[in-house]
């Protein structure tokens, strides 16, 4: 037996001397480096305990090190758990104790800051941007070309990834080697990916977005990423003319669309940019296209089922849609009520079931049990509807999800902070209009006597929770509207402060 999801890797390395990683300083890394340095990351790991099933936690920022250090635990047979680099050290603890990793990479500068977090992780190894720590000093005293592959079957657990849960608190979607393999194999497939192309890699390396959709099509189809440590609008315009690909969230392209230097000349050579994470507006849909003659292509998917529906690659690409169910994808609308499917332009819960879609919540069987149908389709949380062409439209989220710069963010994670303020009496979290960010996360408070001000409840939230899951706002009102239940009703909010970011 093979490992599973590594052979594609192999497969789509076929030229060893083809570039897979130029970094943004300038070097190259070569699919044998790759194969290499990922065997010898896997070795160290091995050497180190890590067996086959345990999970490696990883907090670094982007460098071509964490691919091979994320290959590696693959090859390892481990399972592989990135977290967000602006997570606090009490979001880290959370994570480090409900997945209880065998090994935790964090960067060192923060290594001192994340030690209570990480006390009961038994192995705690460094990796800087430069690619430089314990890690890397571990690897380097393996051969890595002597590594034999730790064999992992489809349904084998290549990866755990949180998101965030309604209730505030996260959970771990699990993914087998097939929900990824097959999900790239896909993606290369409906995209047109081959071995000539070059992609403008400037999205995270602990999301599924540029972990899985954008690295490992890349890996499968033999490519070249491009890869830049962060969202730099001059940078990527400087790289257009020698790449064939960018795959973005909407605040890539509102972004880029200030720049004076975004024409067709300079993007001629592209032949696919790809956006998603976040719903991307019309107006920016259409404004792009007027500038570069490129139409977006839009695509949708989750976590829990990675990529589920894109727009054609040949074909009209409809603003404001998600376009058609990739191949080997059921999708279908139902009553979020009765379950009984539903027609044409009728607006339900959305529901898919594939080879994507992950195995279930990590030691939440009742969580897993309760998202999924008797008939194994997955309850996405997301209102849609699909039109008379075959067009999915998303036209709103059941779970009450925020999603700010492609970052996922639950309001009640939030609400639960800011309730727990001196003076505090209740606060309701919505996301708002926002021209760079799609949604602005912004808080609406009822205070009371000795209630903080604005400034004082954002001070005290970013010492607690990341950067994007903080309010770019916190309005002060007498009290929040309800129905007759007594449930808050967040649209009369929405809809009351929707000019607020201009959006």
């Amino acid at each position: 037996m093979t490992n599973h999801l590594f052979s594609l890797v192999r497969d789509g390395a076929a030229d060893p001397t083809r570039t897979v990683i130029e970094t943004h300083e300038g070097r190259h890394h070569s699919y044998a480096d790759l194969l290499a340095r990922s065997g010898a990351y896997a070795a160290a790991l091995v050497a180190a305990g890590v067996a086959p099933g345990d999970r490696v936690a990883v907090q670094v920022e982007k460098s071509a090190e964490v691919i091979f250090l994320y290959l590696g635990v693959v090859r390892a047979g481990a399972m592989f758990l990135p977290l967000n680099t602006a997570y606090t050290p009490a979001e880290i603890g959370y994570f480090l104790g409900d997945a209880e990793p065998a090994l935790f990479v964090c960067d060192p500068a923060k290594r001192e800051a994340l030690a209570g977090a990480a006390a009961g992780v038994r192995q705690v190894w460094t990796l800087d941007a430069a690619g430089t720590g314990s890690a890397a000093e571990a690897a380097d005293a393996q051969d890595g070309a002597a590594f034999a592959d730790v064999p992992r079957a489809p349904e084998d657990l290549a990866a755990i990834l949180y998101t965030s849960g309604t209730t505030g608190r996260s959970k771990g979607a699990m993914l087998t080697h097939d929900n990824l393999a097959s999900n790239a194999k896909v993606m290369v497939e409906v995209w047109r990916f081959t071995a000539d192309d070059v992609l403008i890699h400037a999205l995270p390396v602990f999301h599924t977005h540029g972990l899985f959709v954008a690295t490992n099509t890349v890996l499968a189809s033999g490519g070249t990423m491009l890869f830049l440590p962060r969202l730099d609008s001059k940078k990527i315009l400087e790289l257009m003319p020698r790449a064939t690909a960018m795959m973005g969230v909407p605040t890539f392209y509102t972004r880029l669309l200030k720049e004076p230097g975004l024409t067709r000349e300079v993007s001629r050579s592209i032949r696919l940019f790809t956006s998603g994470s976040a719903p991307l507006l019309a107006e920016t849909h259409r404004e792009w296209q007027a500038r570069t003659g490129h139409a977006i292509l839009e695509r949708y998917g989750m976590t829990e089922t990675n990529m589920s529906t894109s727009n054609p690659y040949d074909g009209d690409r409809v603003a404001g849609t998600v376009g058609f169910p990739l191949p080997g994808v059921s999708l279908r609308v139902v009553d979020p009520e009765s379950g009984v499917a539903l027609g044409p332009d009728e607006v339900g819960m959305i529901e898919v079931k594939g080879a994507n879609v992950f195995k279930g919540y990590w030691r939440m069987p009742e969580k897993t049990a309760a998202e999924f149908k008797p008939d194994g389709f997955f309850i996405t949380g997301d209102l849609g509807k699909v039109d008379s062409r075959g067009y999915v439209h998303i036209v709103g989220r059941g779970k009450d999800l925020i999603i700010s710069g492609g970052f996922n963010v639950y309001p009640k994670e939030v609400e639960t902070e800011i309730d727990a303020l001196p003076g505090i009496v209740e606060s309701a979290v919505i996301g708002l209009p926002h021209p760079d960010f799609g949604e602005a996360v912004t808080a609406v408070v009822v205070g009371g006597e000795g209630a903080p001000d604005e400034a004082a409840v954002t001070a005290d939230l970013e010492g607690r929770l990341a950067k994007f899951k903080c309010p770019k706002r916190v309005l002060f009102v007498d009290e929040l509207p309800r129905n007759t239940m007594g449930k808050v009703q967040k649209n009369i909010l929405r809809e009351q402060f929707a000019g607020l970011f201009g959006g």
